[in-house]
């Protein structure tokens, strides 16, 4: 009789383990969370860096070009990447998203490409400011579904103030101009 109730004992010790794991696993939804289910994706799997930064004096000459690449990780099939620019101006501690149209928008690789890359230029940059991007990436399974996902930021392209132009010797600025006549 002691052995049956010490089988009885580890079969509801055993019971009372898988319902308690069960539970656990299912409590993240009953409380309106999801559980993790994403990988994240290693540091070799995707990078983000700022390709090139122009400074100008005029407004519309100024550009940043930003570069995210990413490569196939275990399960996926497809990519995406999105590339938010991010802007800082004078006496900001924090960068902010900018939206533009043509910016924000996820961009899928082909089925069964390996390595995937995307280049993104900005132009007309307001001055005085820093700009730089957030880039998002996703690996997606077969079905489309998630399989992975990161984010990276790249390096800060500054627009320094524009330095006035100066004025020649015998020429007056409009400060220093007498009012029209008329």
């Amino acid at each position: 009789m002691s052995m049956m109730s010490g089988a009885a004992t580890l079969s509801r010790t055993w019971l009372v383990c898988a319902l308690a794991a069960s539970c656990a696993a299912q409590a993240p939804a009953a409380l309106g969370q999801t559980a993790p289910i994403r990988a994240q994706a290693d540091a070799a799997s995707a990078s983000a860096s700022l390709g090139q930064c122009v400074t100008a004096a005029v407004q519309g000459e100024r550009s940043a070009t930003f570069v995210g690449e990413m490569t196939a990780i275990a399960g996926s099939v497809r990519m995406a990447m999105r590339i938010d620019i991010q802007e800082r101006t004078t006496g900001e501690a924090l960068f902010h998203t900018v939206s533009a149209p043509g910016l924000g928008v996820w961009r899928r690789s082909e089925p069964g490409v390996k390595a995937y890359k995307y280049r993104n230029r900005v132009t007309n940059l307001p001055a005085p400011a820093s700009y730089r991007a957030a880039v998002h990436f996703r690996w997606l399974g077969a079905r489309g579904r998630l399989v992975g996902s990161a984010e990276r930021h790249t390096a800060a392209c500054r627009q320094p103030a524009p330095v006035p132009a100066p004025s020649l010797p015998g020429t007056a600025s409009t400060a220093d101009a007498p009012p029209p006549v008329g």
